[in-house]
């Protein structure tokens, strides 16, 4: 602590100012609060302060505490906050490092230290303040610090009571701890030393205590984070006097490098096993010394001793006595300068045995530039063996056979080879064997060997060899690479096939191709040849001038470039077919012409098939039929007309007659025809309705199809569904088996059902169904059967009405009702009864044998007044009736054959009010009674109670059993 003398205060302060600035540093003091007061002269202009700044007189400015802190580095004010407030609150001295900055702005590392300065009664007068720079020593501690971080190394003191007191940051890294924390004691230590070193360590230390002794270890340590590393620690001990004071060390994360160690170790263990199992040893050969260094394997090859230093005398002792020459070639080529060598030898062992020994050596120069080669030698005498037998064996099959090393090197040749060639082994081997080949391609067999060499990979060609009289002939060669297990190249292996009566035929049947493309070019028809994968191979002259174009051309052009894109589909699909099937076909096409214009041609296909039936090649000829296709146009639309005249010269097939009404329905049945809509015919009995129904059947496309008609009425009602769907075996007594139905029948086709209205309710919903779903199923059947069939219906009754009484569905008839013909009765149709009359007469008369010329007038007259209730059909059946008891040529008709009642049947839409109108259940029952009382029970027919009811035959009856009126009590009067 430093006192002062109790002088004045300003005489204090003054000898204070000059002592403080004839210190050589950086000194200051401040008041007992803290606040810097005065700097040296020194201090002053290192930070640059004016001439006049308070500072360097010591005049107090009331500053805080703190005021200086603003004159260090940033990273360091913190520290020195602390250190400076625990000076001012202990009144003890303290120090701390940190960096000020300078005039320029830079900054410099400085100690300093504060001290209190008391008065003798120990008051606190000033606070006393040392700098010393120490710029340097901080950066040879980064330097050193620095050196550490990157060799991974760290230091250490050890003081004999088993404490550290100083480890480096570099050696808490290594040791996975944090630099900012104090440092280890020796039992702390050993606790991150791993469980296994930990007592040698501890022993090993205790040594040390002990004995004065250093240390250099490596030792595996457990970080926090419970990775394992490798450390080598180096220690020396510092002793004074004769007693160890510390001892000083060092410590480097050996981890790498003891792992690598581990790994050289392991793979020469691998290394040593590898050439024992492999039969191959390594070695050294320095030729200007002689030196030569062996594996434990080449020893073993060899079959010397250990003890044996090898040399190259007792090398050659071992080679064959037949082999020492060209060994002795290979040491003197090497010793003179080569630079790798590689041979293969025998070795004669002590005992008479022989061994094979292939050396691969390369030649490499140390520091001196003197050469050394490194090589490998392997015992191959198992494979030479194999080799030799392998030989034995190719000598015995038939055909010529060698064998070849990786780079080429021909290293044998079956005797066949030799014999066919007429050379000797000793000539061929090598590239000693190219004179065999002709001189022709002997370059392009050359060039093709070493094309395969170079890719690895296998070759295929055809070439001439000569043989032992001088003669060629044509062979196909074949060579192939063996591999090793590990994919490397280990030898070649080919084989030279005789093609040579191939060739000829090859060569004749060429011949014979473009003989037959000469002929094929004279042919007067378009004429191309196709593989069997329906590549193209050749077209004829005359089709190559029809599409403009070249063979090459023509040849890579797609397939149905030149067909005109109506018929391509077409033509693709018979492709197809023939593909699948195997068999020819013909199509007609058009093809354009290289002018732009496309003509007709009948194209036949005919596959071509060899000895085995395999199709080899497809044959198209191509005949021009425009010529008949244009006169097949004109005789088609000649018959067109022909058709349509006959159309309307014959109204319709069987339905005659000129009459507006009719005229109606003919455009009616012209318009729903094409379509496959569903067509509902209505009209009175003997109307003609079927004839209609078939008119349309006709006028479709479906016309070629069946047309299926069934009277829905004169089926048994049990009956009706069985008819229209069919039933399975034993569906029913007396199913005995399966039997199908219409629908079935009519499938593609229509199928008319005439008095629909007839029909149960069951079966209007099953009817239903195959009118929305296509589909139904038969009578005791589960499976659903699935047609395409128009329907066409009809019915002279009121469907309306049966609708609204519940007889009727009224979904159905909307399905049936789609597009409705209505067949005006033939009292609507008084112009078209003569030529009806002319029609029926000629066409009775012919069946009858009869000529009939004349039909009597009064005749005439009394048809064209009748009303016809019962329409055409009433009509055909009079005249039937004339023809057949007509004796001349003049046909007659009697009075009496016509019904006495002439009253005309109002039509089906008044009909109803007729019967129910606006009169009650009693009247409406009393007025059917009477009809039926007239007609003595009778419902239909000209003289039945719907006839002189005026109302269709099927609404009476409804109204007969909804009034539950028995009928049959009316027929005896």
């Amino acid at each position: 602590m430093v006192s002062l003398a109790n002088n004045s205060e300003s005489g204090r302060e003054a000898q204070l100012q000059a002592t403080l600035n004839v210190i050589p540093a950086y000194t200051w003091y401040a008041l007992p609060s803290g606040a810097l007061t005065f700097v040296s002269y020194r201090t002053a202009d290192y930070l640059g302060l004016p001439k006049d700044h308070p500072l360097r007189f010591g005049i107090d400015t009331t500053a805080s505490w703190d005021s200086h802190i603003p004159l260090l580095h940033p990273d360091d004010q913190e520290e020195t906050r602390r250190v400076w407030s625990t000076c001012l609150r202990t009144g003890r001295a303290a120090e701390v490092s940190f960096r000020v900055r300078n005039a320029e702005g830079g900054y410099r590392w400085f100690l300093s230290r504060a001290e209190p300065l008391r008065a003798s009664d120990g008051t606190l007068l000033y606070w006393i303040g040392v700098n010393l720079e120490i710029e340097e020593r901080k950066q040879a501690e980064f330097y050193l610090a620095e050196g550490e971080r990157l060799a991974h190394m760290g230091s250490w003191v050890l003081d004999p009571t088993g404490v550290f007191p100083y480890w480096s940051h570099e050696l808490f890294n290594i040791y996975g701890l944090d630099p900012a924390k104090e440092g280890v004691s020796l039992e702390q230590y050993l606790t991150i030393v791993h469980p296994q070193d930990r007592e040698f360590m501890r022993s090993l230390i205790n040594r040390m205590f002990a004995e004065a002794a250093g240390c250099d270890v490596t030792k595996r340590i457990v970080r926090p984070n419970g990775e394992v590393r490798y450390v080598r620690c180096v220690g020396a001990p510092v002793i004074e006097n004769g007693t160890l004071k510390r001892i000083v060390g060092t410590a480097i994360d050996a981890s790498v490098h003891e792992l690598l160690t581990q790994e050289l170790r392991r793979r020469e263990d691998y290394l040593a096993e590898a050439q024992r199992l492999s039969h191959t040893g390594s070695f050294g050969w320095k030729p200007i010394s002689g030196e030569i260094v062996w594996s434990d394997e080449t020893y073993r090859i060899f079959e010397y001793d250990h003890a044996v230093k090898p040399t190259i005398d007792s090398v050659v002792q071992r080679v064959h006595p037949e082999d020492r020459t060209d060994f002795q070639e290979v040491i003197d080529r090497a010793s003179a300068g080569s630079t790798q060598f590689e041979h293969t030898c025998r070795l004669l062992l002590p005992d008479g045995r022989v061994k094979y020994v292939h050396a691969v050596a390369h030649a490499l120069q140390d520091a001196s530039g003197n050469r050394e080669f490194v090589g490998a030698v392997t015992d191959v005498t198992e494979g030479k063996e194999t080799e030799h037998r392998i030989h034995r064996i190719i000598n015995t099959v038939p055909g010529l056979h060698w064998s070849a090393r990786p780079d080429g090197w021909v290293d044998f040749i079956n005797q066949r080879w030799l014999d066919y060639t007429g050379m000797k082994l000793e000539q061929a081997v090598g590239w000693g064997w190219t004179p065999a080949y002709h001189p022709d391609e002997i370059e392009e067999v050359k060039v093709t060997w070493r094309t395969a060499l170079a890719e690895g990979k296998p070759l295929e060609m055809e070439t001439r060899l000569r043989r032992f009289d001088g003669e060629y002939r044509w062979f196909l060669e074949r060579v192939f690479p063996l591999f090793d297990s590990a994919g490397q190249i280990v030898g070649w292996y080919g084989s030279d096939i005789d093609i040579h009566d191939r060739k000829l035929a090859e060569e004749a049947l060429r011949q014979q191709e473009i003989e037959l493309r000469q002929m094929l070019d004279f042919t007067p028809q378009l004429v191309s040849v196709y593989g069997a994968g329906r590549e193209r191979i050749h077209a004829n002259r005359i089709q190559l001038d029809y599409l403009g174009i070249g063979l090459d051309e023509w040849r890579q052009r797609g397939p149905g470039i030149h067909i005109h894109p109506d018929d391509s589909e077409r033509v693709n699909a018979c492709w197809d077919r023939a593909f699948g099937s195997g068999s020819g076909f013909e199509v007609e096409l058009r093809v354009r012409k290289h002018d732009g214009k496309y003509r007709w041609f009948l194209a036949r296909y005919n596959p071509v098939r060899d000895d085995k039936g395999q199709i080899m090649r497809w044959y198209v000829a191509g005949t021009d039929i425009e010529d008949r296709k244009r006169a097949e146009e004109k005789l088609q639309q000649e018959n067109a007309a022909l058709r349509e005249e006959i159309d309307q010269t014959s109204m319709f097939e069987e339905i005659v007659g000129t009459s507006s009404a009719l005229k109606n329905v003919l455009l009616r049945i012209s318009k729903v025809a094409p379509s496959d809509s569903t067509v509902l015919i209505t009209g009175e009995t003997g109307t003609g309705k079927e004839l209609v129904a078939r008119a349309i059947h006709r006028r479709s496309q479906r016309s070629s199809r069946a047309f299926v008609s069934v009277n829905c009425a004169a089926i048994p009602r049990d009956l009706i569904a069985s008819e229209l769907f069919g039933h399975e075996k034993g569906a029913f007594t007396g199913a005995t088996q399966r039997r199908v139905g219409r629908f079935e029948l009519a499938d593609g086709g229509t199928i008319f059902l005439d008095e629909v209205g007839e029909l149960l309710l069951d079966t209007q919903v099953a009817l239903l169904r195959v009118l929305q779903e296509r589909e139904f199923e038969r009578i005791g059947g589960t499976q659903s059967v699935h047609v395409d069939v128009r329907v066409i219906t009809a019915t002279n009754r009121d469907l309306n009405a049966a609708v609204a009484n519940g007889t009727f569905r009224q979904d159905l008839f909307y399905r049936l009702n789609v597009f409705p013909i209505e067949v005006p009765p033939l009292r609507a149709r008084k112009d078209d009864i003569l030529m009806l009359v002319e029609y029926f007469v000629q066409r009775f008369a012919t069946k009858g044998g009869k000529r009939v010329r004349l039909i009597d007038n009064k005749t005439l007259d009394l048809l064209q007044s009748y009303a016809w209730p019962g329409n055409i059909r009433e009509l055909q059946n009079v005249i039937e009736r004339s023809v057949i008891l007509s004796s001349g040529e003049v046909l007659s008709v009697d009075e009496l054959w016509l019904s006495k009642e002439t009253a005309v049947p109002a039509s089906r839409v008044k009909a109803q009010p007729t019967v129910r109108g606006e009169v009650d259940p009693r009247s409406e029952r009393e007025i059917i009674e009477g009809a039926l009382a007239e007609s003595r029970g009778r419902v239909s027919g000209p003289s039945g109670a719907a006839a002189r009811l005026g109302i269709p035959r099927s609404t009476l009856e409804s109204r007969i059993r909804a009034l539950n009126i028995n009928k049959t009590r009316f027929k005896f009067g």
